[in-house]
Formats: structure tokens, sequence, C-alpha cells
């Protein structure tokens, strides 16, 4: 099986990495525990190692032993700042600095302190570097508080443990992936656009090419780093998105997670318009539909993904008829009226419609979110 290298930081949610220890070393995993100075006054290294059924040793180079992933449970808002600038002034810490591969970080601190604005800075630092989290959960706190903040528990973690590792599930698959918001050219300097970072996207894309799937991503305006590894296509408009996803139709799987623009003005202005005291009407004419054109070409075996941003219950049963308009096979649909999650956020909340009927994804990161997407678009390949 894998080697997981398991970082414990200093908090009393430390006790229930024992439990994460248990589960990771009864699927068959090799757990390397790296125990902060911090940790140990709640649970000793020796403890962490006779659950992961490791000799007790003084390898001077631990920190620099290689493994197939890194967990970090719990994990502090210390020791997050530090992942984010790069400090290294214990085991764990230069362990992350050395690890070349996937990191699934599960923060556990008090709610006002996950709230705060450097911790937020510091999450979404390390979401940019491909750094998933998971969690923390809401529920009451040792100290009596109740928020966001909680370890997730170690079963879930265990879980997604096993999904980062598993066999690459894609493999010789080849994956679509819209991205970003458009922009529509006004004149030389103006355009119509949207608050859209491209964020949903390069996670369904980054999925897909951790299940080994040979990924073609269409960018338009990103505010985040595309993933490794995946080929990119740089589509700033939506003529230019649309003329792009016309010349592929080699794919498995076409997921249109942009946010592209449904009009554009009818003629760019060459140059730029001067301001004056008039008023300035623009005639607005519709888009091409992306997501309608791939689906009137789908052949058999192939499967499209769509999403729709709207509000409320009205809004989830019109994108519900997309599975027929637009000959979708999955809609995912997230309620743009729910603030935190959506556009330019870390976090999304979606529901997810197939023929068979829906299921709700509750807020998470959006790598989780792109995994529960991944998940139900697989479940339908031919």
């Amino acid at each position: 099986m894998s080697r997981i290298l398991l970082g414990v930081s200093g908090g009393i949610a430390a006790y229930k990495a024992c439990e994460l220890t248990r589960l990771l070393v009864r699927s068959g995993h090799e757990v390397v525990p790296l125990v902060t100075p911090g940790a140990e006054r709640f649970v000793t290294a020796e403890t962490f190692n006779a659950l992961a059924r490791r000799p007790a040793g003084d390898d001077p180079y631990l920190h620099l032993t290689r493994g197939d992933i890194l967990v970090i449970a719990p994990c502090t808002a210390n020791t997050l700042a530090k992942l984010a600038y790069g400090i290294s002034d214990n085991l764990l810490t230069q362990a992350a600095l050395a690890h070349r591969g996937p990191v699934l970080v599960a923060p556990a601190m008090n709610p006002r302190m996950w709230a705060n604005a450097a911790t937020r800075a510091n999450v979404e630092a390390l979401r940019d570097r491909g750094v998933e989290l998971i969690g923390p959960d809401e529920g009451e706190m040792a100290e009596g508080e109740w928020g966001v903040g909680r370890l997730a528990e170690p079963s879930e973690i265990a879980t997604r443990v096993a999904q980062l590792l598993g066999t690459p599930t894609l493999a010789g698959k080849r994956v679509l992936v819209t991205a970003g918001g458009t922009r529509e050219p006004v004149d030389d300097v103006r355009y119509l656009g949207n608050r859209s970072s491209g964020r949903m996207g390069v996670a369904l894309a980054e999925e897909a090419r951790r299940r080994g799937a040979e990924v073609t991503l269409l960018a338009a305006n990103l505010s985040v780093a595309p993933p490794h590894g995946v080929t990119v296509v740089s589509t700033p408009t939506a003529a230019e998105m649309a003329a792009a996803a016309a010349r592929i139709d080699a794919y498995d799987i076409a997921i249109c997670a942009a946010a592209v623009a449904d009009y554009r003005p009818a003629e760019a202005i060459a140059g730029k318009r001067v301001k004056d005291a008039d008023g300035w009407s623009l005639e607005l004419v519709p888009t091409v539909d992306i997501a309608r054109a791939l689906g009137e070409r789908k052949t058999s075996g192939q499967v499209l993904v769509t999403f729709g941003a709207e509000i409320g219950e009205a809004g989830l049963d019109r994108k519900r008829g997309m599975l027929t308009s637009k000959n979708a096979d999955v809609v995912v649909f997230n309620d743009v009226s729910v603030p935190g999650i959506g556009f330019d956020t870390s976090e999304n909340a979606v529901t997810i419609a197939t023929a068979a009927g829906s299921i709700d994804v509750p807020r998470a990161a959006k790598s989780a979110i792109a995994a529960a997407v991944l998940d139900a678009a697989e479940a339908l390949l031919t």
C-alpha cells in the first residue's frame, strides 16, 4: 500500500489523530508520524509510533522521508501560517517543505481564529498552491464555544486519503474543462465581465488530472494558477472559448464550469470611447451557447457536465431543465444568493442533478466539490 506522512500539530484535537492513525494502518498503509513539540503536550510521539507499529528510533533525516501523501491532522492556526510562509522550525514543517506530492490539511482551531483575516489569507495561499483542506466542521469546541473550527472526523479524513491515493480511475480518458469568466470587449479598454475567478474549473481540472485523465483546460481570465500537467488554452472571450471547444471532439467528459457571458456588445468600439456628459447605450446580442453546442454534438459514451449559477428553488428547477434543453448528463447548480460560496470564493455548495435524481453536496472546499462532480460524471461513463 502507500506510505503516509502523518503530521500532528499541537491542540486538544491531537487525540483524534490517534484514531486516524489506527484507521490508516488498518487500511494497510505505512504511517510515518511527524509530531510537533506542541502536539506532544497532548499525545506523545511514542503513542503514535505504537499505533503506527513503527519502532522508536533516532533517524536524523526523518523529515526527509519520502511519502505518497502528507496529511496534517490536526493543523493549528500556527502550523497553517508556517505552511503558508514556508517556515520550517520543527519536524513537521521541515517535512512539508521537502515533500513532493499531494498534501491534505485538516484544520482545527477556535472559530474566531478560523475566521480571522490572517488565517483566511493563509488558507487561500495554500489552496492556490494545490494544498487540499478538509474541514473544519461546525460544532462545540473544547473551550465551550460553538462554531466552525472542529477537526473533521477521522473517518472522513481517512476516506479522503483513500480517494487521493486511489487508482487512476480516468486513466486513458480525455477530459475537457472550461473555467473562468469571459470578458466581452466594449472598446479597447472596457469589457463586460463577471466575478468568476476560475477556482472551480481549476479544481475540476486538477481532480481529473489526479485521476489519470488527459485534461484540456479552456481558461478565461483565471485569477488562480492552472494546475500542473494539463493542457491550457487561453480563451478570454465567449467566441474564442466556443471556437476552441468546437475544435475538440475527442473527449470522454466535458465539464462546462466557466461563467460564459450570456451577452456581448453588438459591436466593439475601436480605441477608447472618451467620457463626456452624454449617456451611453449599448446594444447587447447573445453569445454562443457553448454547453448547448457541445450537447448537440455529443456522441454515445460521452458525458456532458454543465454548471449553472441561479437563485433559490426556482433557479434549481430551471437548471434541471438543462438535462433536456442542452442534452446534459449532469447539471451542477449553485445558489449565488448564499454568501461565501460560488463566485470568487474558495468554497462552494451545490446540487448535482442527473436523470436519476439529485444529491446535495454541502458547503466544502472546491476541491471536494470537484471530487463529487467527477464521481457523478464517472458513474455515467460507458
